[in-house]
């Protein structure tokens, strides 16, 4: 298997063992709070704690990955996460466990180094369908990995050569797996398809090429809108083992755990449906919301995201029934919303700023992790009358993020969002985007 395809393989395996290791501890929320004693509000505060050096991370590690190349920037990410996955697993108070799964989750930032390793190697006509691939079966990480697997191989009886606790034994053997597969994509993974598609991302990287990506009018917006899509797949991941256990008194492990796995599969593995429609209505030029005429993804886009708002509503009206199984199919329905938007995003992403994906999917991909850290503190907020108003809640905030991308979404203005902004001028020449105008 050569070129693209490898690469693709490449970035999809590293990026789903990072989502395993950054959502590994959710599937054992139980133990870790028996073993720690820890209330319900504190484990709001572990699923926030693994996500909170990723925002930062990921608008570090992007442009870092447009001058170094993906092979360098993922072996060393993977190598640190591996190493401090290691150590969480002999944490022996909560502060230490605490502070060893924040650095353990800069396996976050993985997404950001796969993105733009992916758009180095595909043409923009395959960007949405090649990056959905990627993200889809990567995000699957935290569905069919953490969820799914992991509990199951690392279960309640578990009593292996080291570690007589399930979790410490998972957080081990997937932070010794990471440093393997550092080690294995600086040996195997190639930076770009040719050498001047290379030259010509490295030339962009820098300080300056940074900031004006990360000030123009798409890249805010794309942010923001991220926030509520995949911020929310953040925190749900983090956030649902524990909501089925303590709001529909499930004690079960695997069954809870499986019940918070169909979000995340479907999070992850529809995904690249986000992308591919994205594709096709550009490819097409089918007009799906004629007020937002001539921009193809936008429309696109634009619906998913309604999608989202509308689908977290019948999250609060699902649990209020008191009902675990309605409530499982309603967080299915959100995981959709979620991949569907990402999909769509990412297909934006790259063919809006062609020559710094790594740079803008940082920006995008960092900001948007913002939600996973704020998400769960509403989700287990200690005022709410019960577990399941937090979802509605979480639906009004998103609302704001729609006007604005209503705003950007205007033919006008998204003629050239990728070129306007605030703060820094646009004095540069990017390209403009080929798939709409």
């Amino acid at each position: 298997m050569k070129g693209k395809w490898k690469n693709l393989v490449l970035a999809t395996a590293m990026f789903n063992l990072g989502f395993v290791i950054w959502f590994s501890f959710a599937p054992f929320t139980g133990a870790i709070a028996e073993e720690f004693a820890l209330s319900t509000e504190d484990l709001g505060i572990v699923a926030s704690a693994a996500v909170v050096a990723v925002p930062l991370g990921r608008i570090v590690v992007g442009p870092l990955t447009d001058r170094y190349g993906a092979p360098v920037v993922a072996c060393v990410t993977m190598c640190t996460v591996g190493v401090f996955a290691v150590v969480s697993a002999f944490a022996w108070s909560y502060e230490v466990f605490i502070a060893s799964r924040v650095v353990a989750s800069l396996a976050g930032v993985t997404f950001v180094i796969g993105i733009q390793h992916v758009s180095e190697w595909f043409e923009a006509d395959e960007l949405g369908t090649a990056e959905g691939i990627y993200a889809g079966i990567g995000n699957a990480g935290a569905g069919i990995g953490a969820y799914f697997t992991l509990p199951r191989v690392f279960d309640e009886g578990w009593s292996g050569p080291i570690f007589a606790s399930n979790w410490r034994a998972a957080f081990f053997y997937t932070g010794v797996l990471a440093v393997v597969v550092g080690v294995a994509y600086l040996r195997f993974a190639e930076p770009a398809r040719s050498a001047e598609k290379r030259a010509a991302t490295r030339e962009s990287a820098g300080f300056d090429g940074f900031l004006f990506v990360a000030t123009r009018y798409g890249a805010i917006v794309l942010s923001a809108a991220y926030v509520m899509t995949f911020g929310l797949e953040l925190a749900m991941n983090g956030w649902l083992g524990t909501y089925y256990r303590e709001a529909f008194d499930e004690g079960d492990l695997v069954i809870a755990a499986t019940f918070a796995a169909t979000f995340s599969i479907a999070a992850g593995l529809l995904r690249p449906i986000g992308g591919y429609v994205s594709d096709l209505v550009a490819r097409r030029e089918l007009t799906l919301l004629p007020v937002f005429a001539g921009r193809y993804r936008e429309q696109w886009t634009f619906l998913t995201l309604v999608f989202v708002v509308v689908s977290m509503g019948g999250m609060t009206l699902a649990g209020l029934t008191g009902e675990i199984r309605l409530a499982v199919v309603a967080a299915f329905l959100v995981g959709t919303a979620c991949a569907f938007s990402e999909g769509a995003i990412f297909a934006q992403v790259p063919a809006m700023f062609p020559d710094s994906s790594g740079s803008v999917a940082g920006v995008v991909g960092g900001v948007g992790t913002v939600g996973g850290v704020v998400y769960p503190l509403v989700f287990a907020a200690p005022f709410l009358p019960n577990l399941h108003i937090g979802y509605a809640i979480t639906a009004l905030t998103m609302v704001p993020i729609l006007v604005a991308a209503a705003w950007a979404f205007r033919p006008e203005v998204a003629a050239r969002a990728n070129e306007r902004g605030v703060l820094v001028g646009g004095d540069r020449n990017p390209a403009v985007p080929a798939d709409d105008d």
